[in-house]
């Protein structure tokens, strides 16, 4: 590292430092100086010291730290705690060395060299759950906090600051994501939601016989819903942040995939007219037709229930999961019972297969009755089976109730904050937060990754020691 000459207190010119030859760095917190190596900083690259390794002037070094003479980083923060984040580097786990720390200090020193959920999170899965249940990442995700994405929604906001014709694009991109934002907003939803609901029934409709000589009318009806949703989708890529945060948006994509068949229906019947040995795309088109439907999804835009469905179905796939693997060991043990019960009585279930079908209608209580024990024994199981379909059933819908019940207060923060927020050709102020709530839900979803990690072993992380 180059040291800036004549400046001992590192405000002068920029330094370059060398961030591929020298094996360590040496930091001091107040007065307790430290020797660290880069390649154990380098395993959580989102927290302050391994930023520090990124940063190629003296400037952005004086961003992260407090004081810089070209060998040594100086912090100005409380030297007792700071051998508990070292012990975060060398072993991947934070301890409050017997209670002998104030909470809110350790979590202030937490806070502030960027030890929190996202470097948590960086881990490998043996990182951070040695017993393997994966619980880690999953609590990870489904605790994250609504302030944090009201804070990223003022963000995204800000960034047209600016940019040419940047209040203009903040206004309309805010009007075609909110649809509670203003009255023109409540007016293009109206609208947008009329459009989704006249393309399905149209597409319904068209398939009954008597309607069949309306279908011209259909087709137009068609042409002009598929042009709306392409000029929705070019002005939300037109006024968005940027292409990757477009992109980026589940609900973006849903209404790129609404549109896709429709173009792609017309170039497979483009090529079969070209070419009549492509006859076979006839029933490619006629999938692609019946893929219009999922143009529903479009709804979730407009409906906090179903943002927050989808989101809950996201974040609960270890519970989905579980109840699919209760289901399939229920299915397979009642079927081959009630087989061998009714095989020589019912010809039904005179085969296993026939008997997973039984035994997944009786399970999950839909019940069509095509298909029925006759024995005493065979009614006996079927008594069982339902049963015992009901408790697996039971058993996960608390826990993505809860789930659902979370994610949802999380869309309506993140609505309320987008419908009440204010935009004149700046960015004004940011929005008003307690900041005692948004302290103590970092503080739960850190606590959340910590009780995770501490199942972990530290052995693995000992060959990174820190000097």
């Amino acid at each position: 590292m180059r040291a800036p000459s004549q400046d001992p207190g590192g405000m002068g010119e920029e330094a370059e430092p060398d961030v591929t030859t020298d094996a360590e760095i040496q930091v001091n917190v107040g007065g307790l100086k430290r020797r660290l190596r880069r390649g154990s900083l380098s395993r959580f690259p989102d927290t302050r010291l391994a930023q520090l390794l990124r940063c190629r002037s003296l400037d952005s070094i004086l961003q992260l730290c407090d004081d810089y003479d070209g060998e040594e980083y100086y912090f100005d923060r409380n030297p007792a705690l700071f051998p508990r984040i070292v012990d975060f580097y060398r072993t991947g786990e934070l301890r409050t060395a017997g209670g002998k720390h104030c909470v809110f200090s350790l979590g202030q020193e937490i806070e502030y060299w960027g030890i929190g959920a996202g470097s948590l999170s960086r881990l490998t899965p043996g990182d951070r759950d040695e017993d393997g249940d994966g619980d880690g990442a999953s609590d990870l995700g489904s605790s994250s906090s609504s302030l944090d994405e009201v804070l990223s929604f003022y963000r995204d906001a800000a960034s047209y600051d600016g940019q040419k014709l940047g209040s203009c694009r903040r206004r309309l991109w805010l009007m075609l994501e909110n649809p509670g934002y203003n009255a023109a907003s409540r007016c293009y939803s109206a609208i947008s939601i009329l459009m989704v609901l006249s393309s399905i029934t149209a597409m319904c409709v068209h398939s009954m016989a008597e309607f069949q000589r309306l279908s011209p009318h259909f087709e137009a009806l068609e042409h002009f819903c598929i042009a709306c949703f392409t000029l929705e989708l070019l002005a939300r890529l037109l006024v968005s942040p940027g292409v990757g945060h477009f992109f980026h948006r589940p609900l973006n994509l849903i209404d790129l995939m609404s549109i896709l068949p429709f173009y792609l229906t017309l170039l497979a019947k483009l090529a079969m007219e070209s070419s009549p040995a492509l006859a076979n795309l006839g029933r490619v088109v006629q999938v692609l037709r019946l893929m219009r439907i999922f143009r529903v999804l479009k709804l979730a835009r407009h409906s906090t229930g179903l943002r927050s469905l989808g989101a809950t179905l996201k974040h609960s796939y270890r519970e989905v999961g579980l109840l699919l693997l209760y289901l399939s060991v229920g299915v397979s043990v009642f079927s081959v019972v009630a087989y061998t019960i009714e095989k020589e009585e019912n010809s039904s279930l005179a085969t296993i297969p026939s008997c997973w079908w039984w035994a997944t209608v009786s399970m999950t209580t839909v019940g069509y009755g095509d298909v029925v024990p006759i024995s005493i024994g065979g009614k006996l199981t079927a008594s069982a089976c339902i049963l015992a379909g009901i408790l697996v059933v039971v058993l996960p819908i608390t826990l993505i109730f809860n789930k659902f019940s979370h994610f949802y207060r999380r869309e309506k923060n993140l609505e309320n904050a987008m419908r009440n927020c204010e935009f004149d050709e700046r960015l004004a102020q940011l929005p008003l937060l307690n900041l005692r709530d948004y302290y103590a839900d970092r503080m739960k979803s850190l606590m959340v990754s910590l009780n995770n990690m501490s199942r972990g072993s530290p052995s693995e992380h000992s060959v990174n020691s820190i000097h």
